[in-house]
């Protein structure tokens, strides 16, 4: 069996930066270290405004390290931010233990759930693209056996070697993807003739998308209190009570910090949101930082160029706001709802 992975997350407190508090980021870092299965044992944060190029934090901060580690006797260390391919091995080195950064957690969460062939293949595509720049670190053993004659050539040719392969691959998964796009640009064309208006559910990962939808359309939906419990877009056909029909499609949660290239990868599963009639955004009403989470999930819809489709604002979750909450203000493009009561 697999050793148990006993994580330490690390982040830095930008003094500049207002917008995301750092306590706010390490619980949520410490949240998908557990989706992916790790377990916890601490966490700090340094404050600084750029990272360190070697250490990503100061040198300081990074022998404290040696200390945490003998006494919560990690073996995983989990960055808040993406690090430098140089910044991974310098800490790897220095701490004699693997070096994740929010990125490749990202992508470790994103393909243990991937369900579908489609999903599967962007997970591919955003890992593969994630590690050519890092490569290097496959190769230490050539390294080790002491440099000198005869030890320079295969390494580099292996590295060129493996570079290439990675490339080639990259072109196959996403001509791969281009034929799964098709195929669905074609399926959603059907459901224009047949004039059948869609509906995108965005928002922060877990504010309760999936519950929404079998609330709506009386479905079974994989929905569970974790991060990306959705990966693959999955669409339902919802009857109005006017008797209009739509189709409803569940899509993958956004995130703070959420990588570049996971946006790409991901941008199969967003053309949902792309060709959307009406977006409702769910927003975890619970949540004491839904603004800021808000603010995140503005920013990748306006990447995807979809930030000034019409929306309505879901405010979801009222069964766990306490009764003194007051009643939120009431407008055309916002509702409140429980979409596990069905209250609203």
């Amino acid at each position: 069996t697999a050793p148990v992975e006993r994580a330490f997350l690390i982040g830095l407190d930008d003094p500049a930066d207002r917008g995301w508090p750092v306590q706010r980021s390490l619980a949520e870092l410490s949240a998908l270290a557990e989706t992916a299965g790790a377990t916890v044992v601490g966490s700090a944060f340094q404050r600084r405004a750029d990272p360190d190029p070697v250490w990503y934090f100061g040198r300081g901060r990074a022998a404290e390290l040696l200390d945490e580690k003998a006494a919560s006797d990690f073996n995983l260390l989990i960055v808040d931010d993406e690090l430098e391919p140089n910044q991974q091995r310098s800490l790897e080195k220095l701490l004699d233990c693997k070096v994740l950064d929010r990125s490749a957690l990202i992508i470790d969460i994103f393909a243990r759930h991937a369900k579908t062939k489609e999903g599967r293949l962007q997970v591919e595509l955003a890992a593969l693209e994630y590690h050519l720049p890092r490569l290097t670190r496959m190769w230490t053993h050539l390294s080790r056996t002491g440099g000198g004659i005869g030890t320079r050539g295969p390494g580099e040719s292996q590295l060129e070697t493996d570079r290439r392969l990675i490339r080639e691959k990259i072109k196959k998964v996403r001509a791969d993807l281009d034929a799964v796009r098709r195929h669905r640009t074609t399926t959603a064309r059907r459901r224009d003739r047949h004039e059948v208006a869609s509906v995108a559910l965005v928002g922060y990962t877990n504010a309760g998308k999936s519950t929404l939808l079998n609330a709506l359309a009386d479905s079974d939906v994989y929905a569970a209190d974790m991060l990306f419990a959705t990966l693959d877009p999955t669409s339902r056909q919802v009857e109005l009570p006017s008797g209009q029909r739509v189709v409803v499609s569940d899509t993958v949660g956004f995130i703070n910090k959420l990588p570049h290239d996971l946006v790409d990868a991901f941008r199969a599963t967003l053309e949902e949101v792309m060709r959307a009639d009406l977006l409702l955004e769910v927003v975890d009403a619970a949540d004491p930082d839904f603004v800021g989470q808000q603010v995140a999930v503005q920013t990748v819809l306006d990447e995807l160029g979809a930030g000034d489709k019409p929306r309505i604002t879901v405010y979801n979750k009222l069964d766990l706001l306490p009764d003194d909450a007051g009643a939120p203000p009431d407008s055309e493009r916002a509702v409140f709802v429980s979409a596990v009561t069905g209250g609203g």
